[in-house]
């Protein structure tokens, strides 16, 4: 049996709102000093990690915001193992933007390997994603994504590494297996993480799920002994050019110019940055069918973004004092076009959107508005400027370079993060 939770905890309750976000924040604060020895054991209801991930991953909560409120509750080395797995996120994402590639190249192989699955491969897919594979741990944690959009990050490793080296199945359709379900689910992390896994990540090393490592980590409910390949060789590849290209410059913003402001799913916390003592004419957000779409995400996950967009364009509408629009979801661009024709604006402003479809979105609304002179501005958070660049090698050098810069204790109490 596992043990009892922490007081106050109730990790199935995924609100997605700000406030919800800050409230779980809160209740963990109080236990993270535990989080170190406790976030390994993979038994549900899960109340033992923090649980914060999807809030962090859509920004209805920031990074240096967990990570200042763990800080200003505990002496850093009781911390610092959350504090390094707030990190993870930051060090994916800027990883990614400086070889933005690496998507484009996953989505290629993501759409061969998906036209070319066919024969028993077709089959073991078909059991591994409704749960039937018939290794006992992969088919729980298979359902148990699918019905709550979340996996413990053990358990995600463990699946990743039984989904390629033991079913032998596509590296690249369990990534987007979890990216369609997934609550927190992002380009970078899930991509890179599973690239990590299969030996791509850090060429050679690879991560295998062990039998003994499940049972344990599990408090016995799996013991998949004899089940698993646990003497497979990492995935190769033809090699691919990990050369960190230089980060788009970050744009300044001209503060005197008719503006409107843009939300995207990607961060919705526009009164936590630098935007928030602007003026706009109005504020516009919403989800948009066609990247829900393109990357076949489950109606859970799509739920949640609508539910958050809408939360943060009431909390946008009441701290700039504008009205706020929902932009149609069957015709993204368009809307958001007309909506900036409506206002009569010179610029658009929204946060940094990070690699992926909603970048790609933002591209494309950039060529539109430029034909009426309105310029898309996108702003990106001080703590992505003075972190991304240093996601140039592994995560251990990233991490020593953040500590050695001092980018987190300066970055933790700054309004414009």
């Amino acid at each position: 049996m596992g043990r009892p939770g922490w007081p106050g905890f109730t990790p199935q309750a995924e609100t997605p709102t700000r406030a919800a976000g800050l409230a779980r924040l809160a209740t963990f604060v109080a236990h993270a000093a535990a989080y170190s020895r406790e976030r390994n054991r993979v038994v549900p209801p899960h109340d033992r990690v923090s649980r914060l991930s999807p809030y962090l991953r859509h920004r209805l909560i920031l990074e240096r915001e967990a990570v200042a409120a763990v800080l200003d509750a505990h002496p850093r080395d009781a911390v610092d193992k959350f504090i390094s797995e707030v990190l993870w996120r930051t060090y994916w994402k800027g990883w990614l933007e400086l070889r933005p590639h690496i998507w484009d190249a996953y989505l290629d192989r993501r759409r061969r390997d998906r036209d070319g699955l066919a024969g028993t491969a077709s089959v073991r897919y078909g059991e591994a994603i409704a749960g039937r594979s018939g290794i006992a741990c992969l088919d729980a944690w298979a359902r148990e994504l699918i019905e709550t959009g979340y996996l413990h990050n053990h358990a995600r490793m463990w699946f990743a590494s039984i989904w390629i080296f033991t079913l032998r199945l596509p590296w690249t359709l369990g990534a987007a297996f979890f990216l369609r379900h997934l609550l927190d689910g992002d380009p970078a992390s899930n991509t890179l993480s599973w690239r990590w896994v299969a030996g791509l990540h850090t060429r050679g090393k690879h991560y295998l799920a062990r039998a003994e490592n499940i049972a344990r980590y599990t408090d016995g409910r799996f013991d998949p002994k004899g089940e698993l390949d646990e003497q497979a060789l990492p995935l190769t590849e033809p090699l691919l050019d990990f050369t960190p290209r230089a980060l788009r410059a970050s744009v300044e913003l001209a503060t005197d110019l008719p503006s409107g402001l843009l939300l995207t799913p990607e961060d919705l916390a526009p009164e936590v940055s630098r935007l928030s003592r602007l003026g706009f004419r109005g504020v516009a957000g919403g989800w948009d069918e066609t990247v829900g779409e393109g990357l076949d995400l489950a109606p859970p996950v799509v739920d949640f973004s609508r539910v958050a967009i809408a939360d943060a364009l009431a909390r946008a509408e009441a701290h700039f004092a504008v009205p706020s629009h929902a932009l149609d979801e069957g015709d993204w661009l368009a809307a958001a076009e007309a909506w900036a024709l409506s206002l009569a604006v010179r610029q658009v402003v929204t946060l940094e959107t990070p690699v992926g479809r909603w970048r790609e979105r933002l591209e494309q609304l950039d060529a539109r508005l430029a034909k009426h002179g309105i310029a898309l501005v996108r702003s990106r958070r001080t703590w992505d400027s003075n972190l991304w660049p240093g996601a140039t090698r592994g995560f251990f050098p990233f991490h020593e370079h953040a500590r050695r810069q001092g980018h987190l204790d300066g970055l933790t109490r700054i309004n414009d993060a």
